[in-house]
């Protein structure tokens, strides 16, 4: 797994972990001079409807369009961690569709074997994650009754060929949005749209769903999100480096 940020689809960059958490504190009291109050009053004001409650799963999906109106829904409702499976096809975006959403994300790439998609259901299940995969030929439960008390990730497929045959039959649960047309689905990017519509709201009104970010959760995002909003990043770890040698001194 290749746990990286895409910036409008044009250029990837791994992510540094993160492990020193007295050099992160500094890290982000430094560089946050740099950004506005209106910029750090903005992170504050987002955070507090950020979760990893809900995640979201994407299996095999290959058109720019859909891959990125479905990444910008997730951040608008939001959703922070999504976990790209590349299975036959490579994962896509269009930068006039994301329309930076991505900035704000975390991605998740599966790929490197034939079939991704058990590596990536055997991660979330062993982060306490139980997958749903999204059918509309399963009853198992609606927007409306999926049960929300533990952390759940929604799975979604192709358009033409939906999920795989494994992704469906080893799901813990499948959801279906109700359907009264004549039209045998909905379009991916409306699918996830409504369904994180959805569970997000029964999430913000539920008094008894632990669904926020921890504390140390939100100071990783405020570090991560500053260091993303300045343009020579490379400049500021330079002078970070010069004013606090000994968070880079060895032994």
């Amino acid at each position: 797994m290749k746990n990286s940020i895409v910036y409008d689809g044009r250029e990837t960059q791994d992510v540094e972990l993160q492990e020193n958490a007295d050099r992160d504190a500094a890290m982000l009291e430094f560089l946050t001079q740099f950004i506005t109050d209106e910029r750090r009053q903005r992170f504050e004001e987002i955070l507090n409807f950020r979760t990893r409650h809900i995640t979201v799963v994407l299996e095999d999906i290959f058109q720019p369009h859909n891959a990125s109106a479905v990444l910008r829904s997730c951040e608008l409702r939001g959703i922070q961690d999504v976990h790209i499976v590349e299975n036959t096809n490579q994962y896509d975006v269009n930068p006039d569709v994301v329309l930076g959403s991505t900035k704000w994300l975390n991605l998740y790439y599966y790929e490197g074997a034939e079939f991704n998609t058990p590596m990536a259901y055997q991660h979330l299940h062993d982060k306490g994650y139980r997958i749903v995969a999204t059918c509309p030929h399963r009853d198992d439960f609606t927007p409306d009754t999926l049960p929300l008390d533990q952390p759940i990730a929604l799975v979604f497929g192709t358009e033409k060929l939906g999920l795989s045959e494994y992704a469906v039959e080893h799901a813990d649960m499948h959801v279906r949005i109700p359907m009264y047309g004549f039209t045998e689905s909905y379009n991916i990017s409306v699918s996830a749209a409504l369904l994180l519509y959805s569970l997000t709201n029964r999430l913000h009104t539920s008094a008894d769903i632990n669904w926020h970010l921890t504390q140390e959760e939100r100071d990783a995002l405020r570090l991560v999100w500053t260091r993303r909003s300045l343009n020579r990043i490379r400049h500021y770890d330079r002078k970070f480096a010069e004013l606090h040698p000994e968070f880079f001194t060895e032994g």
